[in-house]
Order: C-alpha cells, then sequence, then structure tokens
C-alpha cells in the first residue's frame, strides 16, 4: 500500500542544506558506504544542472544501510550551475559527460562503473536507506531475474498537494498492471528505480534505443529478451523511493498527465 504521506524519515532529506558540518556527515556516511574497497554495487547518476536536488539525493543514497560495499557514481552532464561542486563537497565518485543527453549520461555511467550490479537513480529523488539491498537482492539471489524496478510515490513541488498524489499513484498503479498483463512489463521500468548486472548491460549494447523508445523501459526488453531472466518488481515498503513532481509539471499538471497516461496505455 501506498503512503498517503511522506513519511518522516524521508521529510529529513527535503531541506536543502549546504553547511559544511552536512557535506561533512555526507562524506563519513559515504565512507562507510563504500567500505573503503572494491565496490560489489554501483549505484549510477546522471545529473544536468541540479544544484536544487542534489545534496539531499546523495545524503539520502549514502545513507543506506548495506553490508555491500556500494560506490555512488555522478555523471555530471555538461552541468552549468553549481552540482559539480556540490558532487565534490559530498565526496562521491564522479564523471563528465560532455554529449548531452540522458542515453549518454547513463551510458557513461555504465561504462564507467566498477559494481557487478548498477543501480539507476537520479538527482532529484530520495531513497529509503534499505533502497540499495532491496534492489540489489534479487539480482544476487536469484539468477532468473534479469532486471530489478521498483515502486514510487510523488514529492510535490507545484500547486497539487500530497493527498491528491495519493490517488494518482493509486489509477498509476491500476495502468501498471493492465501494462504488465495485456501489453509489455517494461514500461514499468524507470531509469531513477531500477538495477540490473553490469555484465549483461554491456552485452546488449547498454541504454541505446531506437527512436520512439524509452532507454530504461528498452534496456528491461533487451535483458528479457536475451534470455538474461525476467523483470522483477521490488514492491517492498521499504524501498518506495520519493520523486519530485517536476515532471508532470513539465507536462501540465495532474489533470494533463492523468489524461496523458490514459492515452497512452489505451492507445488513444
Amino acid at each position: 500500500m501506498k503512503p498517503v504521506f511522506i513519511p518522516q524519515y524521508i521529510k529529513q532529506y527535503l531541506h536543502k542544506d549546504h553547511s559544511a558540518a552536512n557535506f561533512e556527515a555526507i562524506r563519513a556516511a559515504y565512507q562507510k558506504l563504500s567500505k573503503n574497497t572494491e565496490p560489489e554495487v554501483s549505484v549510477v547518476m546522471p545529473a544536468y544542472n541540479e544544484e536544487e536536488n542534489i545534496v539531499q539525493t546523495l545524503a539520502s543514497l549514502c545513507n543506506n544501510t548495506t553490508q555491500r560495499a556500494v560506490e555512488i557514481l555522478v555523471v555530471n552532464n555538461n552541468s552549468k550551475d553549481k552540482t559539480e561542486e556540490l558532487i565534490k563537497a559530498c565526496g562521491v565518485n564522479y564523471v563528465l559527460q560532455t554529449v548531452q543527453g540522458i542515453t549518454p549520461a547513463r551510458n557513461m555511467g555504465l561504462s564507467q562503473a566498477r559494481g557487478k550490479y548498477i543501480l539507476n537513480a537520479d538527482a532529484d529523488t530520495i531513497y529509503p536507506k534499505d533502497w540499495i539491498e532491496e534492489m540489489v537482492k534479487p539480482l544476487a539471489n536469484d539468477k532468473r531475474v534479469a532486471i530489478t524496478y521498483g515502486i514510487f510515490s510523488f514529492i510535490p513541488i507545484g500547486s497539487t498537494g500530497r493527498f491528491t498524489y495519493y490517488f494518482y499513484e493509486m489509477f498509476a498503479e491500476l495502468t501498471r498492471f493492465y501494462n504488465a498483463k495485456f501489453k509489455t512489463e517494461a514500461v514499468n521500468v524507470y531509469g531513477f528505480n531500477s538495477g540490473f548486472r553490469k555484465a549483461e548491460g554491456l552485452q546488449v549494447d547498454g541504454f541505446n534505443h531506437p527512436p520512439g523508445t524509452n532507454e530504461d523501459g528498452y534496456l528491461a526488453l533487451k535483458l528479457t529478451n536475451k534470455g538474461f531472466g525476467r523483470m522483477h518488481r521490488v514492491s517492498s515498503a521499504k524501498a518506495i523511493v520519493w520523486t519530485t513532481d517536476r515532471r508532470i509539471q513539465i507536462d501540465g499538471g495532474l489533470w494533463k498527465a492523468t489524461f496523458k497516461r490514459f492515452k497512452r496505455v489505451f492507445n488513444l
């Protein structure tokens, strides 16, 4: 069941804090997460002009709890603001991708990541402390799983309230069920909340995809069609991620986004 309101453990990351003390705490948390050894897991995050969000996102990821060694790799995609400066202050790994676009950025991250498992993250999203473990566990425990993907809720940044978004998310869950049963489950896979094995991702040419498709869902299709296994939905409440509603705002607001989703699901 989706939460109606934003949990307190997520709320603690919603306020921008660029103080020296906060950066020191994030660096210490990342050192603990990385365990100063070769990573088993790489969390890869493209970023373009994310100075408003990236510190909070990195803080949530660095404070994850897992016995696995984890690296966080941010792909700076030609940011013009203070994104790179803030990444450095947080002490996580980063690379520069000068070719603009989400697909080149994700491919750069895939090629540079050192972990056996790749988790896809976004810079405007808050991750609960068990997210990394919950997303990797099915891949590590079951060779028949090719890609994991999770569930998410919205953090309102516009005029739409959280209570309204709760009902929108319930409607979205119905459309995802319909997609999985009658269309393709791959359209339920999002790039800010999914994971796969690096070696297998490289074998299917990474995130490259034909025009008219999305890089994240198409990767899921390629992995399953190649015979690496099935898609696995991580439904644990401990793994719900919280992302801003800016994509909905870009689509013109909640009602337009709802109508757009309805048309897409039923091919109208």
